[in-house]
């Protein structure tokens, strides 16, 4: 019996494999990847509501656990303020964009992650104790709010696929948070909003290119055009193998022979 013949040559059917095995690889790693973000994000809103349900079960009131500005017993709420929240309510407000927005950071931005996610917690903490009102400030709105603009700002200035998508994501989800800036509710920490926002924007500007852009998917005509001689390298046109028949002179385009070379 014999063997069947393919219609491709053997280099692009390793081609082929090879790009096979590539885009395999990074399939496999985008799912770990987003795997290790949900894990993470799915802990700190378990965090978040297992102080809320030992609060609310014991009756304690901890108000010191969050920031009160320019007191020095309000300093120690820089650690803790975003886990804390006040009603169940506030904490299921808060619950699904800390979800989405940190596995999203994670996800896009494995490298920048961890240094985005320390300076929006403690950062925005410590503006407002610098910066806010007299009172107890909680909640984690400062370091969503942060989020959104980071992962919005970051898409724009890089514009890869995966920072746009995600950028769109965060901007139509939680894209009413900017008006969460601005002082309207007595009641509600526009301080930790404006400092959120503002510590996004600035990491987005600084670490925009920490993390490398995806590798542009090739497909499988790019690579036949790779393994074709007769195709220009730009322009992707049939370069004519015969010369001219109207300048006899003329020699086909690649020919290197010097005949009319001159020796001495």
């Amino acid at each position: 019996m014999r063997p069947r013949r393919s219609d491709a040559p053997l280099s692009s059917q390793h081609a082929a494999a090879h790009s096979g095995g590539d885009e395999h690889a990074l399939a496999a790693d985008d799912a770990r990847r987003f795997k290790h973000a949900l894990r993470f994000s799915l802990a700190a809103v378990a965090l978040m509501w297992m102080l809320f349900l030992l609060m609310d079960g014991t009756g304690w009131s901890l108000p010191w656990l969050g920031v009160f500005p320019r007191r020095l017993d309000g300093l120690f709420g820089i650690l803790t303020a975003p886990l804390v929240h006040g009603s169940i309510g506030h904490l299921v407000g808060n619950t699904l964009p800390v979800l989405i927005l940190t596995t999203a950071l994670l996800y896009g931005y494995p490298r920048a992650a961890p240094l985005v996610l320390v300076v929006l917690y403690f950062g925005s903490g410590l503006a407002v104790w610098l910066i806010g009102r007299p009172a107890w400030h909680i909640g984690a709105s400062g370091v969503t709010t942060g989020l959104m603009f980071f992962l919005f700002v970051i898409g724009a200035l890089r514009w890869d696929p995966r920072a746009t998508v995600l950028s769109m994501i965060a901007f139509f989800l939680y894209g009413s948070m900017v008006w969460g800036v601005f002082p309207s509710d007595p009641e509600i920490s526009f301080e930790s909003h404006l400092s959120g926002a503002l510590l996004g924007v600035l990491l987005a500007v600084l670490l925009r290119r920490v993390d490398p852009p995806l590798p542009r998917k090739r497909y499988s005509w790019e690579e036949e055009e790779d393994e074709d001689p007769t195709l220009h390298p730009t322009s992707g046109r049939v370069i004519d193998q015969e010369p001219d028949r109207r300048w006899p002179n003329t020699r086909p385009l690649g020919d290197t022979r010097h005949d009319d070379v001159r020796r001495e």
